[in-house]
């Protein structure tokens, strides 16, 4: 990521705070007014939503350190960890909900001024949809997964919003004051089931998951059409690490090469592939033809010499 790409996601994380402050506060006051279970679980999920950004914005501006000697491929795989605890906390905040509306199942009452509650409700969710959005695209442009996570995490907030909405107008209009309860439970579920996704998506990234499938094609490409003058590329290996994408591969050239000439396929290469990933970060290992030819690979590009497989 450019120097400008992580001020922008810098920016966004810490403005995040102030502004999930307000929507919680809006989420807060129309509960107090109406007295719904399914708003206060509306409500408790926003609380989460405070503690993300605090931890996104954090954890952002750690990842973003230059590389140390005690990290030499930097601080990139914080943001994983930053969106692990999102999904956890989203979780805790879905069981949180689900006692209250157990406990409100056995005695549910009739809403409090609904129509004002249901308003400023609404008025939050549509300031987290704006908000969303942005975090996500910005998130996925410059490959911030605690930017996407939080993004994430606040769509699936909207949708929860939404459903509340819906729900309680139904409560308003057949007087089924059960129904705000039940309600409540299932918005939980749903949450639960955002929580897994965040936390599942991250541990992909701690555990070096390769990149997508489009992104692998592009790589694959960008190599073949800049890869003249050597005999075979193989042992393609990608992986993820917070907004860095790390690429390395075995280049075959003839035993008889210069090492200027075979250092001057890898300069275009790392071009090439840094030109379809930017920020990418290209480790190119050089083998002589004879070497190539003893072991079994996938090839990519060029002329192989070797058995591919």
């Amino acid at each position: 990521m450019t120097e400008q790409g992580n001020g922008i996601v810098a920016r966004l994380a810490f403005w995040g705070i102030p502004l999930s402050f307000g929507v919680m506060g809006l989420k807060l006051v129309a509960w107090w007014l109406t007295g719904s279970v399914a708003l206060l679980s509306d409500g408790l999920e926003s609380t989460v939503n405070v503690i993300a950004a605090f931890v996104a914005y954090f954890v952002i501006r750690y990842a973003q350190k230059p590389a140390d000697n005690d990290h030499p491929y930097g601080h990139h795989k914080a943001e994983y960890l930053s969106a692990v605890l999102e999904g956890v906390l989203i979780v805790v905040a879905a069981l949180l909900i689900i006692r209250e509306a157990v406990v409100a199942l056995a005695d549910p009452h009739v809403l409090d001024a609904p129509v004002l509650g249901l308003a400023i409700n609404g008025a939050a969710a549509v300031i987290n949809v704006i908000w969303a959005r942005l975090l996500i695209r910005i998130g996925k442009t410059h490959r911030s997964p605690a930017l996407s996570a939080d993004g994430q995490h606040i769509m699936s907030d909207v949708v929860t919003s939404v459903g509340v909405l819906v729900g309680l107008v139904l409560v308003v209009v057949t007087g089924q004051a059960i129904l705000d309860p039940a309600l409540a439970i299932l918005v939980a579920c749903n949450i639960i089931w955002q929580g897994w996704k965040v936390i599942s998506h991250s541990v992909d990234g701690l555990m070096d998951k390769g990149v997508e499938p489009a992104d692998e094609a592009a790589i694959k490409a960008a190599i073949a059409a800049n890869s003249a003058g050597s005999l075979d590329v193989h042992y393609l290996r990608t992986r993820r690490a917070g907004t860095v994408t790390f690429v390395a591969f075995d280049l075959v050239v003839p035993g008889q090469m210069p090492v200027s000439d075979a250092h001057k396929i890898c300069d275009r290469l790392e071009a090439a592939v840094k030109a379809v990933l930017p920020g990418g970060r290209v480790t190119i290992h050089v083998e002589p033809e004879s070497e190539a030819a003893h072991g079994v690979r996938v090839g990519i590009g060029g002329k192989s010499k070797g058995q591919n497989s």
